[in-house]
Formats: structure tokens, C-alpha cells, sequence
């Protein structure tokens, strides 16, 4: 493999793993030893200071990381405590305010009541850090236990969960029916 590969390689697999990666797996994949390899790196990690861009090799045990340079991470806070813009789909909604009044909730609890299988709106409101795993339940299984978290509080506009809307047994009623309308509906078709 030629010097410019290696290169290459190195700075892919640097940059994919995001985590540390031991300096005699990089040896293998381009072919050479570990002094060899170590040379390659510290020459990238060189040139990488040199020209003053926002990322640097660091060297952590017997290994090299691909990172952010220190002085980057004031503009990296900046990027991420903007507001993040997400939408949920109508089924997420549903599946949050199961969980918002019913938690701690199980996802079997909540097909119950939705009567589909929730596996990708639990999965959605647990990346946008809407609801949390709360235990287990002491059930066969030991099914995972959900419940709201303060940045669906946040993203609400609530301060506690006493402050959600009361449902009346009218509206319970309502949505109950169109829920059993619903599955009927999915059975049919």
C-alpha cells in the first residue's frame, strides 16, 4: 500500500470510529508496524496543527483519536444549545400522552391501548429526550417502565405534570372509541 493510502486509511478510520483506536489494529490495515504507523500519525497530527485547522489526532494510551481542537469548542456549544426543531408524527404524539398520564407505562401497555405496536415512537420520543427509561417492572420479562422527562416539560410549556389538561370521562370515552374504530379499520384492510 503506498504512503498516500495509508494516509488515507488512517484519517477515514479516525474519523468513522470517532473513538479511540488501538495503534496496532491501524497497523494492520496499512500494512506496516506499529513505530511505522506511530510515525505516519504524529507526521498527520503535524500537519493538522500546522494548518490551523479544527481538528487534531490525539494520542490516548496505545492509541489515536480524531478530535476537536480545544479551542473549537466555544462554536460547538454555540451549535448545539440552539433549539433544536424536531416534529412528531401523530403516532409519537399519541404514544407521549399515553405515557404522559399513564407512566411509569410499558410498551405492552401502550399498544393496549393504541392497539399497533409503538416500538418506533417509543424509540423517536427516547431520541429527542422527551421520555426515559424508568426501571423495570416486576412482571415476567421485567418489561421496561417509561415515563416523561423534564425536557418534555420544557418542551410543553409545563412546570409539572399536575399541569397537564384533565381529561374528562367524555373525552376518555370519545377517544376510546376512536381507538377501537381505528384497529377495526387496520383489520379490515
Amino acid at each position: 500500500m503506498d504512503k498516500k493510502k495509508q494516509r488515507a486509511v488512517i484519517e477515514a478510520v479516525l474519523f468513522t470510529m470517532g473513538d479511540a483506536v488501538p495503534v496496532n489494529k491501524i497497523a494492520d490495515l496499512i500494512e506496516e508496524d506499529t513505530k511505522k504507523t506511530r510515525e505516519i500519525i504524529y507526521k498527520m497530527k503535524e500537519e493538522l496543527d500546522a494548518a490551523d485547522r479544527g481538528i487534531t489526532i490525539t494520542e490516548l494510551d496505545d492509541s489515536f483519536q480524531m478530535c476537536t481542537k480545544q479551542e473549537m469548542y466555544d462554536y460547538l456549544i454555540d451549535l448545539t444549545v440552539s433549539d433544536r426543531k424536531f416534529a412528531l408524527s401523530d403516532s409519537a404524539l399519541e404514544t407521549l400522552s399515553i405515557i404522559a398520564y399513564k407512566q411509569p407505562v410499558t410498551k405492552l401497555d401502550i399498544e393496549k391501548i393504541r392497539g399497533v405496536s409503538c416500538d418506533h415512537a417509543v424509540n423517536r420520543l427516547l431520541e429527542f429526550d422527551l421520555i426515559k427509561e424508568l426501571g423495570r417492572l416486576d412482571a415476567p420479562g421485567r418489561p421496561l417502565l417509561f415515563g416523561t422527562t423534564e425536557q418534555f416539560l420544557r418542551s410543553f410549556g409545563v412546570k409539572s405534570l399536575e399541569e397537564l389538561p384533565e381529561l374528562s370521562t367524555v373525552q376518555m370515552e370519545e377517544f376510546k372509541e376512536q381507538a377501537e374504530q381505528e384497529v377495526q379499520l387496520k383489520l379490515e384492510i
